[in-house]
């Protein structure tokens, strides 16, 4: 039973009727933590993704040796030494020479560099022309959606192939003919994500506020609109540069790409595929190092849109 206290009694209460309670200040719960900024958490789910930080980390390793292995390796991807061909790894050649004596490891380290820039330059354009088209139909809605969202799909119902083919046509197989193809319609995606984002955004408060005080359309969409999506953005473009690589290789592949003497994963694999076994090196070190991108670059992004999730938050 609890003890009913007098109410008329409480004016004659003194200091010494109290008794002092210690806290025990470790024992602190959730709410009393330091709260962090979205981009923090997001930067820490992302760090206490194991897997998403390997990727990043062989994306990282593999850039530093395209950069770094061509200018230390003391062989010539560009010179043949007839005297030298197909020979296996070893010291001298760590991933072998093919059949014209050229060392396999630095022709692999150059085909890294094309592939990369590649995917790289592919994926800023998309980002940019995304960016303005997307915003651009999600902003404004209406009949100018409407027109601009019908061809962005006449874009995308033209089969990709049949777009570098007609490009071939009038330009030579080159990085540059590879870049706009790919560029062509490589866009729609990037826009069609932007698009959602900012019909989800254009009516919120900050938004509306901005228009009521005379901002044009233009500075809502790049000043407010799009730095609140950038995280789909993010996601998306970094999901967009492991496709590029690989178109690069398939085109470069099949001999509508990069062109030999040129370095190229896929011109290494198509002078490789034909003797692989025989010897084998040479289809394996280009072919794992476009498979080990590809991963690498996959499975960061896969942890990027996990750790830009807010469901996916505990």
């Amino acid at each position: 039973m609890s003890k009913r206290v007098d109410i008329n009694s409480l004016g004659n209460l003194t200091p010494g009727a109290f008794e002092k309670i210690n806290r025990d200040l470790g024992g602190r719960d959730e709410a009393g933590r330091k709260s962090l900024t979205a981009w923090q958490d997001i930067r820490m789910r992302l760090l206490s993704n194991k897997l998403a930080m390997t990727g990043f980390w062989i994306i990282i390793a593999i850039i530093l040796c395209a950069i770094c292995v061509p200018f230390i390796s003391p062989n010539d991807h560009f010179t043949n030494d007839l005297t030298n061909t197909n020979q296996p790894p070893s010291a001298a050649h760590w991933f072998g020479t093919d059949d014209l004596g050229r060392d396999m490891l630095e022709r692999a380290w150059k085909g890294a560099q094309v592939s990369i820039f590649v995917g790289l330059m592919a994926a800023l354009i998309d980002l940019v022309i995304g960016i303005i088209y997307g915003g651009i139909m999600g902003y404004y809605g209406g009949k100018v959606d409407e027109i601009m969202n019908r061809f962005a799909e006449i874009l995308y119902s033209i089969p990709y192939l049949l777009v570098v083919i007609l490009l071939l046509v009038v330009m030579e197989p080159s990085l540059t003919t590879i870049i706009i193809a790919m560029s062509i319609t490589g866009w729609i995606n990037m826009a069609w994500i932007v698009r959602g984002q900012i019909m989800q955004l254009k009516n919120q408060e900050y938004a509306l506020a901005s228009k009521s005080l005379g901002a044009g359309a233009m500075r809502i969409i790049f000043r407010h609109l799009i730095p609140n999506a950038m995280g789909p953005i993010l996601v998306t473009l970094t999901l967009t540069v492991p496709s590029a690589i690989f178109t690069e290789a398939f085109l470069s592949f099949l001999g509508l790409g990069v062109q030999s003497p040129v370095a190229s994963w896929g011109t290494m694999i198509d002078d490789g595929i034909g003797a692989m076994t025989i010897y084998p090196w040479r289809l394996l070190f280009p072919a794992f190092l476009l498979s080990l991108t590809i991963f690498a670059f996959n499975v960061f992004g896969d942890g990027l849109r996990d750790a830009f999730d807010p469901k996916l938050k505990k």
